[in-house]
């Protein structure tokens, strides 16, 4: 597992689970979930970065040595998503961008179109674009061409925890991709992370599932084991299902039985 690196840009990452800075109910908690969890990359929505106020700034929260994640939170179009990522880097928080476009106020769902044309326009200025998207073959393929360093399928509505509803779609994308699979969005519970991971995701991001629960660093904690089980068990090629019953032990020739 020490050589199972998931590259990304110019990154390479040994931990799986990505992680998110929202719904925390304080802020001292990040870096201590992080140092848990191990986690690697972290999102962070650009309203929250204030570098006037330092002691507000969530960046202060974040250590130096975890990737920022920017998304682009709020955008209702590709240009604002555009705009939105290119002050990111400007404040310094580099070239990763997550593209969140999202115009259905009520479910949440991201604009798929929307999202192409941020994408194509981000991945031209040389950012490592990671668009977070309806789970759709022909999209991911677009997606691919234009430049998307990765494509982040949700697995339920964003901020739901109902677990991997789209699974059966995501399987076509791990299928067919050319780059990473990164699940994000609706995963609640660690033995989900570990069942995406199963399936041949390269990653997982969570936020809510471990910033609500009572114990975020802990939960933290424990994705991070459930990512890790699931690579594990995705690596040494799980075993086929039956539909008939097979004993693992021979039924005869014991105590001169037939």
């Amino acid at each position: 597992m020490e050589n199972d690196v998931l590259q990304l840009g110019n990154r390479r990452f040994t931990n799986r689970l990505f992680t998110g800075t929202g719904k925390f109910a304080n802020n001292a908690l990040i870096p201590q979930m992080l140092e848990g969890s191990g986690s690697q990359m972290i999102t962070v929505a650009l309203r929250r970065v204030d570098l006037a106020a330092q002691e507000e700034n969530i960046l202060n929260y974040i250590p130096k040595s975890v990737t920022l994640l920017p998304n682009t939170s709020g955008a209702r179009t590709a240009q604002e998503a555009v705009r939105i990522a290119r002050i990111a880097r400007e404040a310094g928080c580099g070239e990763f961008i997550k593209i969140e476009v999202i115009t259905d106020s009520k479910y949440l769902m991201p604009d798929n179109y929307e999202t192409l044309k941020a994408t194509e326009l981000l991945a031209k200025e040389g950012f490592v674009v990671l668009p977070y998207v309806l789970p759709d073959l022909t999209l991911a393929k677009r997606l691919e061409d234009a430049g998307a360093a990765a494509v982040m399928p949700l697995g339920a509505p964003i901020g739901s925890n109902r677990g991997l509803e789209t699974a059966a779609l995501i399987a076509l994308l791990i299928e067919t991709r050319r780059v990473p699979v990164i699940v994000d969005a609706g995963i609640g519970r660690p033995s989900q992370a570990a069942a995406a991971m199963e399936m041949g995701a390269d990653a997982v991001l969570v936020n809510t599932a471990i910033a609500t629960a009572q114990d975020p660093v802990a939960m933290g904690r424990a994705f991070a084991l459930a990512v890790q089980a699931g690579r594990m068990a995705y690596l040494a090629e799980l075993a086929e299902q039956s539909s008939l019953a097979r004993a693992s032990s021979p039924l005869t020739g014991f105590l001169g039985g037939d």
